[in-house]
């Protein structure tokens, strides 16, 4: 375990206090930023968890001070958080509460140390905080109760898989209002048409029908699929059409849809095969097909009379990339496969299950099922959930829907009349939206005047000029008018989440709880790593005569120096009692041995501590009892057996006593028995340095909860 592991196992900065820095040279020069990212993805998962417990405590709680440290209050409420954090399933009790207050003390002595010493205003701190900081804040800048009614919708809908088929007409999200209209027209136009009887496949096919690439090989039928693998407007229409019914217009960044729910069904889960192949194009000659089936049914026959699937799949698939794993394919759920094999792989029912030939377009198939599993609950998939919906569209819903709190919230609204006058200079003049060009057209009266406000700050139309001229914007190709429009909005809601950004740790106890562990644990990191973890390392002197000094805390136990040699039979044993009372030493005649008789004796020596070997410590007993003495060769030897025609002599060199340990044979435990005595020896002196007051009635009403 290295040191950044020690410090923030499980994200409780707290946990420090019970734990040790590194022991061994090898972990001290482990990189911050290793630190760094461990903490950020520990308190990002906790984070997101969070969320959804944002109650404050009571009021007394948030009044009432529990400890006083230097020039910092706790209050009862924010120690309560803590302690909650690191001891989720203890309860309240004044022994328990005693000892976590040491604990916490000595803690907050630690950090006030390191900002006595300015480590706080080090510009590489600040930078490291604002770098965590910024990746915290994004799950409080999102609409929280929107996120998880969308993680609880999705999980709703991966346990359904729906069929359906759809027209396309293309139109550009960006386009104008004239070729949106046309592309609107249009769709409506196939729609009319299905909806008066016509066949969808049909209208889909037809000159002026759907404009998906793929319509001319599958009549428009996307197949079975479920949540996340279409874009989530086109999920939408698909889950809240009936079956058999289609669907109203949708529009996504493609164009215009609609759509036809062919059926909906259970979900299968996941499955996992290995398959062996035989390559076939889909247009084939029949010769080529019969070849092709007469292969695989060979391969069938050789599988059926008991011929290894993995070695068949390594001889004769002709998938090059699962071939020489054994056919192994990755798991797998629907939407991933093409319908024939899925429908194969998911019909088998028990691991070792083989199914086949299948054809596909690719070839024919033989299956063997690996493996099924089925959909996991909500509480197992939730975080899962949760990252896929960020990543997708869906994020942008919960993002516009906090934005629009905050614009209620803050009563931010852009001046229609001043919005207006950036469309008409923009629809002058091209070059609005490039850098180093000032805003022409506007008059400079203007410019100076508020375009919207956020919390009492004013942003004027210069401000907007200057900060598109920054920007990056893409999609220049769009109208003017629009190009403004969006541009003010994205400028609005940037302005709006960057205020609301400054605003977290006070509209949130348990995000400023967080930034608090973050600032401390870092400090308190650094700190320890100069005055314990480091010093105990580097200082060579100090540990050597911290050694000398703590010797009965370093000591070998009582321990056999002994050679224990397991013989094949009586007369392999005689033979090795000869050579012990000759030289002290059977090696050589196990070497003599090994040639024609590998097992005929094995040797192992060294220096056994009670427990080590079952063999040894039958030694130990019998010296114990007395019952073990030394032959008229002067050698002790105990012999014994496990059963059988093997004998096993245990050979005692010598019954050692208890000895203390060298330096070197207990560096590591030194090492950290060393870092034990400098922190306890740190935090005397800043007991000593720094007042602290502990309020034991406040602590103490804890119990009483």
């Amino acid at each position: 375990m290295n040191q950044f592991d020690r410090t923030f196992g499980a994200l409780g900065h707290f946990r420090l206090l019970k734990l040790r820095g590194p022991a061994h040279e090898s972990n001290h020069n482990t990189p911050m930023k290793q630190f760094a990212w461990t903490v950020a993805l520990a308190a990002l998962t906790l984070t997101s968890t969070g969320l959804a417990q944002r109650q404050g405590s009571p009021k007394n709680e948030r009044e009432t001070y529990v400890l006083e440290v230097g020039n910092e209050m706790v209050t009862l409420a924010d120690f309560k958080h803590v302690y909650g954090k690191n001891n989720r399933d203890s309860v309240y009790t004044i022994e328990a509460l005693d000892d976590y207050m040491e604990l916490f003390v000595n803690f907050k002595l630690k950090v006030l140390e390191a900002e006595a010493l300015g480590m706080d205003t080090a510009a590489a701190f600040k930078k490291e905080l604002a770098g965590y900081r910024t990746q915290l804040a994004r799950p409080y800048l999102v609409d929280g109760d929107l996120l998880d009614a969308l993680v609880d919708e999705a999980f709703e809908r991966k346990g359904m898989e729906v069929r359906a088929s759809h027209m396309l007409i293309s139109v550009d999200a960006n386009a104008s209002p004239a070729d949106t209209l046309n592309a609107w027209n249009r769709i409506q136009a196939l729609r009319t048409r299905v909806m008066n009887g016509e066949d969808f496949e049909t209208v889909a096919r037809s000159k002026g029908g759907s404009e998906d690439p793929s319509v001319t090989s599958n009549g428009g039928d996307l197949g079975w699929f479920t949540a996340f693998q279409m874009v989530y407007p086109f999920e939408n229409a698909a889950f809240n059409t009936a079956e058999g019914e289609v669907s109203d217009i949708v529009r996504t960044r493609f164009g215009y849809h609609i759509l036809k729910v062919n059926g909906k069904r259970k979900a299968r889960g996941e499955v996992q095969v290995a398959h062996i192949m035989v390559r076939m194009p889909k247009d084939a000659p029949q010769d080529q097909v019969a070849n092709a089936e007469g292969r695989i049914m060979e391969v069938k026959r050789m599988l059926m009379s008991g011929e290894s699937f993995e070695s068949m799949a390594m001889k004769y698939s002709e998938d090059p990339s699962t071939a020489n794993k054994g056919g192994m394919l990755p798991w797998f759920g629907t939407g991933k496969m093409v319908e024939a094999f899925e429908d194969a792989a998911f019909a088998m029912d028990e691991p070792g299950d083989i199914t086949g030939p299948v054809r596909t377009d690719y070839g024919f198939h033989i299956l063997k099922l690996i493996d099924k599993k089925t959909l996991p609950t909500l509480e197992e998939s939730r975080r899962e959930l949760s990252k896929k919906v960020r990543r997708d569209s869906r994020a942008d819903i919960t993002k516009t829907s906090f934005v629009n709190k905050l614009k209620q919230e803050y009563g931010t609204t852009v001046s229609s009349r001043r919005l207006e006058a950036l469309k008409v200079a923009a629809a002058k003049i091209d070059s609005l939206f490039y850098p180093g060009h000032p805003l022409e057209g506007v008059r400079r009266s203007e410019l100076p005047r508020t375009l919207f406000s956020v919390a009492g700050k004013d942003y004027s139309v210069q401000d907007f000029v200057t900060w598109v001229n920054g920007s990056k914007v893409r999609d220049l190709n769009r109208p003017a008018a629009m190009m403004v429009a969006q541009e003010v909005d994205r400028y609005a809601e940037e302005a709006l989440l960057a205020y609301e950004d400054t605003q977290l740790e006070a509209k949130h106890d348990d995000f400023r709880l967080l930034m608090e562990e973050y600032h401390d644990g870092i400090l308190l990191f650094e700190l320890t790593d100069q005055k314990v973890w480091s010093r105990a390392v580097k200082d060579s002197a100090g540990l050597a005569d911290y050694h000398s000094r703590n010797l009965d805390a370093f000591m070998w136990p009582a321990r056999l120096d002994a050679g224990i040699h397991t013989c094949e039979d009586a007369k392999i044993a005689k033979k090795v009692r000869k050579e012990l009372r000759k030289t002290g030493d059977v090696e050589g005649l196990r070497r003599e041995l090994i040639a024609e008789r590998p097992l005929a004796l094995r040797n192992e020596t060294g220096k056994f501590v009670e427990g080590d070997n079952a063999f040894a410590d039958r030694a130990f007993a019998a010296l114990r009892d007395g019952s073990l003495v030394a032959d008229k060769n002067g050698l002790v030897i105990l012999e014994t057996t496990e059963g059988g025609d093997q004998i096993i002599l245990v050979h005692i060199k010598k019954d050692m006593a208890p000895t203390p340990k060298s330096l070197d044979e207990c560096r590591g435990a030194a090492i950290a028995a060393y870092q034990d005595h400098l922190e306890k020896e740190w935090i005397l002196e800043l007991q000593r340095k720094y007042r602290h007051k502990i309020n034991r009635e406040a602590l103490y009403s804890l119990v009483r909860e």
